[in-house]
């Protein structure tokens, strides 16, 4: 009788660590990521925005960054977790 209790945790127990390794560690790796480039922001940077917004990083700041977008070099404040992804880089002189 023991053992058929065994065998019924060990299934509810495979089932969780299948679902740990298929959808909650790759979330937390894609965040990691994530932060790590939202951290790494510097000024000169091409962003997107969340909101689909492309400009570049023209001030920094703790939480706020400043982006200029449009041919008329508009100044847009945005905060940090707005920033969805990093378009081009600027190189510094050392790179």
């Amino acid at each position: 009788m023991e053992r058929q209790q065994y065998i019924s945790l060990i299934f509810p127990l495979g089932i969780l660590i299948v679902f740990y390794f298929i959808l909650i560690r790759p979330q937390q790796q894609k965040d990691k990521k994530i932060r790590e480039m939202r951290s790494n922001l510097k000024v000169g940077d091409e962003v997107i925005t969340i909101g689909g917004i492309y400009g570049k990083i023209i001030k920094a700041k703790e939480d706020v960054i400043t982006i200029e977008v449009g041919p008329d070099k508009m100044k847009l404040p945005t905060t940090r977790w707005a920033i969805s992804s990093i378009v081009s880089q600027d190189k510094g002189p050392d790179d």
